[in-house]
């Protein structure tokens, strides 16, 4: 096919003898001009299209850098979770052995008393 002849799709054409430009940075339409020729249309449309690449080429790293950040953000509170789990675990053995340690006192004082008051007649 004849690229001079090719026909552009409905966005890029008012039916009219008329191209509609869109600015690649805003994406909103310029005033229209009268299509020179074929190849200015084709100018057109590619300069629309690189445009829209551009744009979503930033959108795509805006939320790139987002997704990033925010699993940076998790990563940290993650270690400060695990940081305080290990500071809970210790302190919690810690009681589990002044527990052991109290229990040990309790039988022995039991023991006391049972050997000097109640054995004894």
């Amino acid at each position: 096919m004849d690229v001079s002849s090719a026909k552009l799709p409905e966005a890029f054409s008012t039916g009219h003898d008329t191209v509609t430009e869109y600015d690649p940075e805003t994406d909103a339409p310029f005033t229209e001009s009268p299509a020179t020729s074929k190849n200015d249309q084709l100018d057109v449309a590619g300069q629309t299209i690189l445009g829209l690449l551009r744009k979503a080429a930033s959108a795509a790293e805006a939320k790139s850098r987002y997704a990033i950040e925010t699993a940076q953000k998790l990563s940290e509170q993650l270690r400060a979770a695990e940081n305080r789990i290990a500071e809970l675990e210790a302190e919690n053995q810690l009681y589990r052995e002044r527990s052991e340690h109290a229990e040990e006192w309790l039988r022995r004082i039991y023991s006391e008393i049972q050997g000097r008051f109640i054995r004894e007649p």
